[in-house]
């Protein structure tokens, strides 16, 4: 870890474990690069202006995460941006596990959703709720069922040959944008549209995505959520299309 280009302090952990004010943005690096890093740099711009009323340069960004991963050429990232300054975390590579996941709904939305900020405790309270009943993560939706993302996810859905991205209150996470960037390009029909857990059964599919990747939703509750070869393909493609940046 490193704070403004230099080994933390005391108050620096603190301010790291205990200020909820802050925001951040996660990535997987290899070989020094990750994918779609003009979406983290426009999330760290335009929340930290948001926030603090400024910006934080990306040339500066750029070099504090160089000089955090020391010559490390694959590791977890994460910027956190505070009124201080910011904080570099590194941590060891991380991959999304390649198999259907299985998510619980929660009647929960993150405050001020469209910021990827650090008072996450309500989220992730809601997802220990849905590990301890055997679940991979929570889907968290409103008291009318209205879907807006995962605990720490997006989700998205195929119905019709079209992928769907639920329009309720969410963080447009950047591997969503990096794959919805990929789709466009392709020409492949996306939209964003109001989808309720109710509606899963007419879907032929589902997915969610972070920074550690995407992979397939296999069931909602005790709904099992179809599984469409060709959207699975489409997605993958996708996603493997997005080009990594250097850092």
């Amino acid at each position: 870890m490193e704070v403004n280009g230099n080994d933390p302090d005391d108050e620096a952990v603190a301010l790291l474990e205990h200020e909820g004010w802050g925001h951040f943005t996660a990535m997987q690096v290899r070989n020094g690069r990750t994918r779609a890093l003009d979406f983290h740099l426009t999330r760290l711009a335009g929340a930290h202006r948001e926030i603090y009323g400024r910006e934080p340069d990306g040339d500066l960004v750029r070099a504090r995460i160089r000089h955090a991963l020391d010559g490390v050429p694959d590791a977890s990232v994460r910027v956190y941006g505070y009124w201080a300054g910011l904080i570099v975390t590194v941590r060891g590579p991380q991959e999304m596990p390649m198999r259907p996941h299985f998510m619980l709904t929660q009647h929960f939305q993150r405050p001020v959703a469209r910021l990827k900020h650090a008072g996450s405790w309500g989220q992730g309270r809601f997802g220990q709720i849905a590990a301890a009943a055997g679940y991979d993560e929570a889907l968290l939706v409103d008291e009318t069922g209205r879907i807006a993302e995962g605990e720490v996810t997006n989700v998205g859905f195929w119905r019709d040959g079209t992928v769907l991205w639920p329009d309720g209150p969410r963080l447009d996470g950047i591997t969503m944008l990096a794959i919805q960037r990929e789709l466009s390009t392709a020409g492949a029909p996306q939209a964003d549209a109001t989808v309720r857990v109710a509606d899963l059964a007419e879907c032929n599919g589902m997915i969610l995505c972070n920074s550690r990747g995407w992979a397939p939703v296999g069931r909602v509750d005790d709904l099992r959520v179809s599984e469409d070869d060709a959207f699975t393909r489409l997605i993958a493609t996708a996603y493997d299309s997005c080009p990594r940046d250097e850092i």
